[in-house]
C-alpha cells in the first residue's frame, strides 16, 4: 500500500498508532489515531480508536481528554474493560476518586483475577480514606479560623494568624471547596461587614482563592452576596480595601467569561448555566457606581478599570462586540458624567488626579471596538447629545462641564472629541475662558485649548490664533497652575516639527528656554504634584529637539523629580514620562530614506526631513548612561506595576521601547537585570502593543544571550521567557531579532529537560528547523546550534529517527560547510544524536556519497574543536556497526586516526583518547591489528604477523 492509500485507510492508520505507542511515540500514535476517527464510518472501530487515544492522553498526562475518549468509548460498548480502567486512571489523577473508585470496582467484576485493578482498587480505597480525613480535619480548622476572626474580644495576633491560615487555606482546591461547604460564604459575608479593615482584607484574599478557575462556586458567590456588597467594598475610602476588591471582581470576570469558553463548566459534569446573566449584573452595577456620590475616588477608579480590561474584545477576530454596545447603551452617559466633572466646581461625584485619564482610556477603548459606522455615529451621537445639552444652558457651570467633556474625549477617542470641538461657538468659549479671571475657569479652558492643539488640523488654528494668547498667560499670569499649563501648550506648538531638525515653529533658543522652565517647575517641590506633572507634559513635546535631550540628562535633579512622579500615585503622568524617556533615548522607529529619493525630492525642492547633529548614536549611548546612573530602571519597573488604566498599550510599548534601548549595550544589562529589569520585561512582553511585544522580546533575548538566564529570571519566571523569544521566530520580525532569539532559546536549551520541553511545547522547533534552512549565515548557524541543545531531549532525537525526512543528511551535509560556526554546531549535533540513538549511524552513508571525505575534513581540521567532535561521530559509528568501521578503515580515516591517537607533547589531547578508543574499536572487530610500531589491516584470516 502506498503512503497515500495508508494515509486514507482507517484500519492502516490504527496499526501504525499502535506501532508508534509500543515504540514510545505518544504525538505520533495521537495523530494517527485522530486522522482514522475522522475517516471511519463503524461505530465499533470508533469506540476501540477512542479507547487507543485514551491510552496516549494518559501517558502525555493530559487526564481531562484521556476522561472523554475513554467515555466516548464506553458510550459504544460499556462493556470495554480497556476504556473503564483507563477512564479509572483519568479520573484518579483528576482527583474525582469516587467514580475512579466505582469504575475500578466494575472493571474487578468482570476480571475478578486482574491484579492490576485490584491493585488500583486497594490504592483508590487508601486515598478516599486519607482524602476523608482530611476533609474532617479541615472542617475543623475552617470553623475554628471563622469562630476566631469573628470573635471580637480574640488577640489581634490570633485573628491575624487565622486570617492567614484561612487564605492559605482557600488557595487549596480541597480546601476551597471545604470553606465553600461549609457555609463559609455566609461567614464572610460577616467579615466583609467589619469594621476593621484586616478583617475585611482577609475575607477578600478568602473569596479570590474561592473564585479563582472556578466557575461554578463564582457563579454562587455572585448570586450569594450580592453585587452591592461587593460594589460597596470597592467604593471603600481605604484604598487596599478598594484594590483587594478590584482584585476579587478581575478574578470573578475571568472564571465566568473563561468558563464561558468552556463545553463543560466548573470541576463537575454537570453543564452549568450560561454565567452570561452574573456578568451582566456586574457590569450593571459597575457602571452604577462610575456616578455615584457615595463611592470613594480610588473605588470609582477602580470600577473604570474594570470596564477598561473587561468589557472590550480581547481580539477583533472575535465578531461579537455586543458586551461594548451594551455598555455604551447602558452607560455611555454616565461615563461622560464623571468625564465632564469639574471638582473645585460642581457637587460631582469624588475624584482622583487619574478619574479623568481613566474615563478617556475607556471612551477610547469602547469606541475601538465598534465595528462599524453606524456604531461609531450612534457614539458620536450620543456623545454630542451630551455635550450640546450642556453648552446650551445658561450659565458657565454647563459651558465648563461641556469643554471639560471635550478634554476628555480628545484624549481618548480623538475623532470624536474633533467632533464635540467644532460645535458653534465652543473654540471661541474655550479662548475666551482662557482669559478669565477665575483660575478655575481658565484652567479647565487652558487644558482643552492644548489637548486641541495635539489635532494637526486645529494646531496651525491654535498657532495662528492661540500662542499670543498662551505667551500672555504664561507672563502675566500670577498662579504657577495657569502658568504650567499655558507653557505646555507653548511647548506643544513648538514640538510641531518633530525630531525634524529644520522644521522648528519658534525663534532659535526658544524651545531650550521653555525646557529649561518645565524642569525649573519640575524640581519645584512647594508646587502640587499636578502641576509638576504638567512640566513633564511639557518636556515630553519639546525632547524631540535634541538640545532640550541634552539639557535634560545633564540635569540629574529634574531626572530624579519626573523619576519621582512616575512611581507615585498620579498615574497620568505615566504617558508624558515615557513618551519623555523615548525621545531621550531615541528608541522611536526612524525609517532611512533612500539617498536617491532625498536627491530627487532635493532637485524637486520638496521637503526632506534632517536629523539633529547631537541625534547621532555618540550622543544617544552618552544619554542612555545618564538615564542608567540617575536610576530608570527603578522608575520603569514602579511605572510596569501600576494597575491603573493610565498605563495604556502605547505606555507599555514606550517604556518596552526604553528597556530595548538600555540593553543595548552589553555592560548594561547585568545592572538592570539587578534592578529588577528582566522581571519587568515579562509582562510586558505578552500584554502590549504588537510593536511593543516584538520590542519587549527582543530586549529579554539580549539579555538571555549575555547572562546566565537562571539568575537572570530565577525560579518560575525563566519559563515564562519561552514564549516571548518563540514568537519572535516570525518572518515579520527582522533577522537580528530571529538571530537573537535563536541564541536566547540556545542558552535556555542548554539548561535543563523541562525548559526544552517548554520549547517543544511552545511550536518551536518547525521554526528552528525553518530557519536551518535560512540564506543568511549567522542565522542559520544560531538556528543549528540551538537545535544541538535541542537534542537532547528524546522526543527531538525521535525526529530524526524517524524515516521520511532529510534532518540528518542536512547535518551531515553542514559538516562539509566552509562556515566554522555551522560545522561546529552541526558536528556537535551529529555527534550527540549518534550516541544517543546508534540505529542512525548505518543511515549516514545513505544521506551523501560524499560523507566520508565530510568526516575525514572534519578529522583533518585545524580547528581543536571540529578535529574533537569529528572523531565522537566516528566512535559512535565504529560502536555501532562493524560494517560502518570497515568502511572508515579502508579509506584514509586511518592513517588520519594513527596520527590523532599519537596526540601531541604535554597534557593529555581528549581527541587522541577518542581516537585511539577508534583503533582499539577495530582491533577488536579484527578489521586491524595492533603492532609495536603501529596498526596495520587485517590481510585474511588465519594469515601470520
Amino acid at each position: 500500500m502506498s503512503e497515500s492509500e495508508r494515509q486514507k485507510d482507517p484500519a492502516a492508520l490504527k496499526e501504525e498508532g499502535n506501532t508508534l505507542f509500543k515504540a514510545g511515540d505518544m504525538q505520533g500514535a495521537l495523530c494517527c489515531y485522530t486522522k482514522a476517527l475522522k475517516l471511519t464510518d463503524s461505530q465499533a472501530d470508533s469506540a476501540v480508536l477512542y479507547r487507543n487515544r485514551s491510552a496516549c492522553y494518559l501517558k502525555l498526562e493530559e487526564y481531562s481528554k484521556a476522561e472523554a475518549d475513554a467515555s466516548k468509548a464506553l458510550d459504544t460498548d460499556p462493556g470495554d474493560v480497556k476504556a473503564r480502567f483507563r477512564r479509572a486512571q483519568a479520573y484518579q489523577k483528576l482527583g474525582r476518586l469516587d467514580q475512579a473508585f466505582l469504575d475500578t470496582q466494575r472493571c474487578a467484576q468482570l476480571e475478578p483475577k486482574n491484579r492490576a485493578f485490584q491493585d488500583l482498587l486497594r490504592q483508590l480505597g487508601a486515598q478516599i480514606q486519607q482524602k476523608s480525613a482530611q476533609l474532617n480535619s479541615t472542617d475543623a480548622r475552617v470553623q475554628q479560623m471563622f469562630s476566631v476572626l469573628l470573635d471580637s474580644s480574640a488577640k489581634d495576633s490570633d485573628r491575624q494568624k487565622a486570617a492567614q491560615n484561612l487564605v492559605v487555606l482557600s488557595r487549596d482546591e480541597g480546601g476551597a471547596e471545604q470553606i465553600f461547604r461549609n457555609d463559609g460564604v455566609k461567614l464572610i459575608q460577616k467579615l466583609l461587614s467589619s469594621k476593621q479593615e484586616d478583617v475585611v482584607l482577609s475575607g477578600l484574599r478568602t473569596l479570590v482563592g474561592l473564585c479563582t478557575g472556578h466557575q461554578s462556586r463564582t457563579m454562587a458567590i455572585v448570586n450569594e452576596l450580592g453585587m452591592e456588597q461587593l460594589c460597596a467594598v470597592m467604593g471603600s475610602a481605604a484604598s487596599t480595601v478598594s484594590l483587594a476588591a478590584c482584585h476579587l471582581l478581575q478574578v470573578m470576570f475571568e472564571a465566568l467569561t473563561e468558563g464561558m469558553k468552556r463545553e463543560i463548566r466548573g470541576k463537575d459534569e454537570a453543564i452549568l448555566p450560561e454565567p452570561s446573566k452574573e456578568l451582566r449584573s456586574m457590569l450593571r452595577h459597575l457602571l452604577e457606581m462610575i456616578p455615584a456620590q457615595n463611592v470613594s475616588g480610588p473605588g470609582r477608579d477602580s470600577a473604570i478599570n474594570l470596564l477598561v480590561k473587561q468589557v472590550p474584545r480581547k481580539s477583533l477576530k472575535n465578531p461579537d462586540n455586543s458586551l461594548s454596545l451594551w455598555v455604551i447603551d447602558q452607560g455611555l452617559k454616565k461615563i461622560l458624567q464623571v468625564a465632564g466633572t469639574v471638582a473645585e466646581l460642581s457637587e460631582g461625584p469624588p475624584l482622583t488626579e487619574n478619574t479623568h485619564m481613566s474615563c478617556s482610556v475607556l471612551l477610547s477603548k469602547l469606541y475601538d471596538d465598534l465595528k462599524s459606522d453606524k456604531e461609531r455615529e450612534n457614539f458620536n451621537k450620543l456623545c454630542e447629545e451630551y455635550v450640546q445639552e450642556h453648552f446650551g444652558r445658561s450659565g458657565l457651570d454647563g459651558k465648563l462641564r461641556a469643554i471639560q467633556t471635550v478634554s476628555v474625549l480628545l484624549q481618548g477617542p480623538s475623532d470624536v472629541g474633533n467632533i464635540t470641538l467644532e460645535m458653534s461657538g465652543m473654540m471661541d468659549a474655550v479662548i475666551s475662558l482662557c482669559a478669565s479671571e477665575d483660575v478655575t475657569h481658565q484652567q479647565v479652558a487652558v487644558e482643552a485649548l492644548i489637548h486641541a492643539a495635539g489635532k494637526a488640523k486645529r494646531a496651525s488654528f491654535i498657532t495662528a490664533n492661540g500662542v499670543a494668547l498662551l505667551k500672555d498667560l504664561y507672563k502675566k499670569s500670577e498662579n504657577d497652575r495657569i502658568r504650567v499649563r499655558a507653557l505646555v501648550g507653548l511647548c506643544k506648538l513648538g514640538s510641531a516639527g518633530g525630531t525634524d531638525f529644520s522644521m522648528k515653529q519658534f525663534a532659535e533658543g526658544s524651545t531650550l528656554k521653555l525646557a529649561k522652565q518645565c524642569r525649573k517647575w519640575l524640581c519645584n517641590e512647594s508646587l502640587p504634584p499636578t502641576s509638576r506633572r504638567w512640566s513633564v507634559e511639557g518636556l515630553a513635546y519639546l525632547t524631540f529637539d535634541a538640545d532640550v535631550k541634552e539639557d535634560l540628562v545633564e540635569d540629574k535633579n529634574a531626572l530624579l523629580a519626573m523619576f519621582d512622579l512616575a512611581k507615585s500615585e498620579d498615574k497620568t503622568v505615566l504617558f508624558a514620562v515615557g513618551s519623555t524617556l523615548v525621545n531621550c533615548t531615541n528608541s522611536y522607529d526612524v525609517e532611512k530614506p533612500d539617498p536617491q529619493l532625498v536627491e530627487l525630492a532635493k532637485y524637486a525642492k520638496q521637503h526632506v526631513p534632517e536629523e539633529h547633529p547631537k541625534d547621532a548614536p555618540s550622543f544617544v549611548e552618552k544619554r542612555l548612561g545618564k538615564l542608567l546612573e540617575a536610576g530608570v530602571v527603578s522608575a520603569l519597573v514602579c511605572m510596569v506595576k501600576q494597575e491603573s488604566p493610565a498605563l495604556t498599550e502605547a505606555c507599555r510599548e514606550f517604556i518596552a521601547r526604553v528597556f530595548l534601548a538600555l540593553v543595548n549595550r552589553q555592560e548594561d544589562r547585568g545592572p538592570l537585570v539587578a534592578q529588577g529589569g528582566g522581571k519587568a520585561l515579562i509582562p510586558l512582553a505578552t500584554d502590549n502593543t504588537d510593536i511593543g511585544k516584538v520590542k519587549a522580546a527582543q530586549a529579554l533575548a539580549k539579555i538571555a544571550i549575555t547572562s546566565n538566564p537562571e539568575i537572570a529570571f530565577p525560579g518560575e519566571r525563566i519559563y515564562e521567557v519561552v514564549r516571548p523569544l518563540v514568537n519572535l521566530l516570525h518572518l515579520e520580525c527582522t533577522l537580528l531579532q530571529n538571530f537573537e532569539s535563536l541564541m536566547a532559546l540556545t542558552n535556555l536549551a542548554g539548561i535543563s529537560e523541562r525548559l526544552r520541553q517548554k520549547i517543544i511545547k511552545e511550536k518551536a522547533l518547525p521554526k528552528i528547523e525553518g530557519y536551518m534552512f535560512e540564506e543568511n549565515e549567522l542565522v542559520r548557524a544560531a538556528a543549528t546550534e540551538c537545535m544541538c541543545n535541542l537534542v537532547l531531549s528524546t522526543e527531538v532525537q525521535k525526529l530524526f529517527v524517524a524515516t521520511g525526512n532529510d534532518r540528518l543528511k542536512l547535518l551531515v551535509l553542514y559538516c562539509g560547510e566552509e562556515d566554522e560556526r555551522l560545522r561546529k554546531a552541526a558536528a556537535g549535533t551529529l555527534a550527540m544524536l549518534t550516541a544517543e540513538q546508534p540505529e542512525l549511524c548505518p543511515r549516514i552513508p545513505g544521506t551523501t556519497t560524499h560523507w566520508l571525505e565530510i568526516f575525514q575534513a572534519l578529522l583533518l581540521s585545524e580547528i581543536s574543536d571540529l578535529r574533537h567532535r569529528g572523531v565522537v561521530i566516528v566512535q559512535n559509528m565504529m560502536q555501532a556497526d562493524k560494517g560502518l568501521a570497515e568502511a572508515l578503515m579502508e579509506s584514509e580515516a586511518l592513517e588520519i586516526l594513527t596520527v590523532l591517537a599519537k596526540g601531541g607533547e604535554g597534557a593529555v589531547d581528549p581527541v587522541s583518547k577518542v581516537a585511539q578508543n577508534c583503533l582499539n574499536k577495530a582491533v577488536e572487530y579484527g578489521i586491524i591489528r595492533s603492532r609495536e610500531d603501529g596498526i596495520e589491516k587485517e590481510k585474511g584470516k588465519g594469515t601470520e604477523p
